[in-house]
């Protein structure tokens, strides 16, 4: 199976949607601010003295989601946050597409229902503690997942905008750097 592979945020999503999501959780839910010094703590501990992994990191900053009413806010979220799809994607888009994203997989399911995106891999987050389940999808975990769901797939092109999808660039044909809207050569 031959297929294009695309990253998710900054690449087909303007922005960054997990962070999109708690700002638009934060507004709606004040008690959020109770996580910001363990959040705060976390941040140093992984980006000032590097302990611990990126997954520990993002689980504290999850904890958010123990504020939100999800069922709820999420639908409502993507009323308001569908038009960052940028619209080259949706004139290229093909029916076998693959998101490959290390945003949870909570988060991204309604859109790419409802774009149409049959096939998305992401990081296992649990929509209501924020605790994974096994690590973030991101860098070498991109391509072991997505050999676990097509053990024989082939990627023609893959969309990202970060050389830490590499990785998967390198199993691709085609490797394009997405930068806003415009498209540069891998390299």
């Amino acid at each position: 199976m031959i297929m294009n592979v695309y990253d998710f945020d900054k690449t087909i999503y303007d922005g960054d949607s997990t962070k999109d999501f708690f700002i638009f959780s934060l507004k709606r839910h004040k008690k959020i601010v109770a996580i910001f010094p363990a959040f705060i703590c976390a941040f140093i501990k992984f980006y000032i003295f590097k302990k611990g992994t990126k997954t520990d990191f993002k689980q504290v900053l999850y904890r958010f989601l123990r504020y939100v009413e999800i069922e709820k806010d999420l639908p409502e979220f993507w009323k308001t946050h569908k038009k960052n799809i940028k619209d080259w994607y949706f004139n290229q888009q093909k029916d076998d597409d693959v998101i490959i994203s290390a945003s949870p997989e909570f988060l991204l399911e309604p859109i790419c229902r409802e774009i149409g995106i049959k096939y998305m891999l992401a990081s296992k987050v649990d929509r209501k503690t924020g605790i994974y389940d096994g690590i973030n999808c991101h860098g070498n975990e991109k391509v072991r997942r997505f050999y676990e769901v097509f053990p024989r797939g082939e990627i023609e092109e893959f969309y990202s905008d970060s050389y830490s999808d590499s990785p998967l660039a390198e199993i691709s044909e085609k490797a394009i750097l997405v930068k806003g809207n415009n498209f540069l050569n891998w390299k």
